[in-house]
């Protein structure tokens, strides 16, 4: 099984979103295979607090407006250190970058295949990684 149209669509939204809001390290994986509970994670950090929740506003607002998808689960807000958006077809992780460099979570699902991001944020990671 892989991750349906539809996640897929969203996860390239999300990740559109948070370029525009300068995430760093954005990465998508299709977890489909390992997890029942979603098809795909979208992962990216920010280097303040502030930046995690913007960049958390802009994907939900992106989801909402361009897909009609609103998450049934946001967690993490409060702290601002590591927000998870529970859209069901995809989950987002927004993370401060200290917590994305402690916890890892691309290591824990690097046997999953990446999902494909749009040029736009592939340059936009390009150019955040050479700042």
């Amino acid at each position: 099984m892989t991750a349906s149209e539809r996640s897929v669509q969203l996860v390239r939204i999300a990740a559109e979103a948070a370029a525009d809001k300068l995430a760093d390290d954005i990465l998508a994986y299709d977890v489909s295979e390992q997890l029942v509970i979603t098809d795909a994670f979208l992962l990216c950090s920010a280097t303040n607090d502030r930046q995690v929740r913007a960049i958390v506003d802009e994907i939900e607002e992106r989801l909402r407006t361009e897909a009609d998808a609103k998450p049934v689960r946001r967690e993490g807000e409060r702290e601002g250190r590591w927000v998870l958006l529970d859209f069901v077809d995809i989950v987002v992780h927004v993370q401060h970058e200290e917590d994305r460099t402690f916890y890892a979570l691309e290591r824990l699902w690097k046997d999953c295949p990446a999902i494909s991001l749009p040029e736009s944020v592939l340059q936009a990671n390009l150019q955040r990684a050479r700042s």
